[in-house]
């Protein structure tokens, strides 16, 4: 009897010892005892384990990988810009508001990018892009008078010579329609006459000098050129702004605005332009208002657009594949799962 029992007891320790192995092979998933994330790490085993790892969150008792969007990041460009600003607008007691991108990469950094600010005088560069888009939908060329009163308009920045052309595109009404075609769906025309009363960001700024510069542009070659070349035209005394982030011995192109406004008398300074810089071709755009003094503003714009380029150039030579931006990869998983 002992013989028999003893018998039957090894044939089943043995048929058991073959069940469990193989298990493994019939049953993987439930043969580890633990799991791994993506990093090799360990991680306990439960309800959703897999899932979670393959969502890019971390399993509950996981050994932490960096948060999505952490420090150990490289800052996006407009992370960068901000903190460029820092020291600019440390005593400014009013707003700000820039934004430039590299025209060969399309790296842009943009700080307050949807904040309005009236125009003052660089609704002019607006005005003209709008009258040529009309001319070229008519199929008609600028005549001598409208190229007389452009040159002034733009070049002088005289306000007769842009009164007269706010007219001849049908003043409110017909830069909205213009604008509509050109992109810009944030500028809103000043009320009656009052064209530098315009209000505008710097995001639309960005595009009304995309659409100078690229030959995606509802304008043509010839339109854009003609525009650009009035722009690298300015008077001395009335090429500040933005251009004081080119290099030497280039040629920017620049519409600057100036206007005190309120009882206070505050000041309006805004610069936008096309300008070279250490080999890399940018529009900017540098909007402000709540200056002490005109001086006060264009030191102000100055900088902040010095602090743009700077801010650029920095992003670009983090990055070799040009991907600046931080994409949040999390997002999913955050979504899903509540992950941080």
């Amino acid at each position: 009897m002992r013989t028999a029992a003893s018998l039957r007891r090894a044939i089943v320790v043995t048929a058991v010892s073959f069940l469990a192995a193989n298990a493994a092979l019939v049953f993987p998933a439930r043969a580890l005892s633990s799991a791994h994330d993506a990093a090799g790490h360990s991680a306990a085993s439960g309800p959703g384990t897999h899932d979670r790892a393959r969502a890019g969150c971390p399993a509950p008792g996981a050994r932490q990988r960096p948060a999505c969007g952490s420090p150990a990041d490289p800052p996006t460009p407009d992370a960068r810009l901000a903190a460029a600003l820092t020291l600019v607008l440390r005593d400014h007691p009013g707003r700000v508001a820039v934004a430039v991108t590299d025209q060969a990469t399309g790296v842009t950094a943009i700080y307050h990018g949807t904040e309005s600010f009236d125009t003052a005088s660089i609704v002019k560069a607006d005005i003209l892009a709008v009258l040529l888009l009309q001319l070229q939908q008519a199929g008609a060329s600028i005549g001598a008078a409208y190229r007389q009163l452009a040159a002034l308009m733009i070049e002088d920045s005289d306000n007769a010579a842009a009164s007269a052309l706010w007219d001849a595109v049908g003043g409110g009404p017909g830069l909205e329609a213009g604008n509509a075609v050109l992109g810009l769906k944030q500028t809103v025309p000043g009320p009656g006459g009052y064209w530098g009363l315009t209000t505008t960001t710097v995001a639309d700024q960005l595009r009304l000098l995309a659409d100078l510069s690229f030959s995606r542009s509802p304008l043509s070659a010839a339109a854009r050129g003609y525009e650009l070349s009035l722009m690298r035209d300015v008077k001395a005394g009335q090429n500040w702004g933005v251009t004081k982030a080119a290099s030497t011995r280039t040629r920017p192109a620049v519409k600057n605005g100036w206007l005190p406004v309120g009882p206070r008398g505050l000041w309006v300074i805004n610069s936008v332009g096309v300008i070279s810089h250490a080999g890399q071709h940018l529009t900017i755009a540098v909007l402000s208002d709540g200056n002490r003094s005109q001086s006060a503003g264009i030191s102000l714009v100055q900088a902040a657009a010095t602090a743009a380029v700077s801010a650029v150039a920095a992003a670009e030579s983090s990055s070799s594949d040009g991907n600046h931006r931080v994409r949040d990869t999390c997002a999913p998983a955050r979504e899903k799962w509540g992950c941080q």
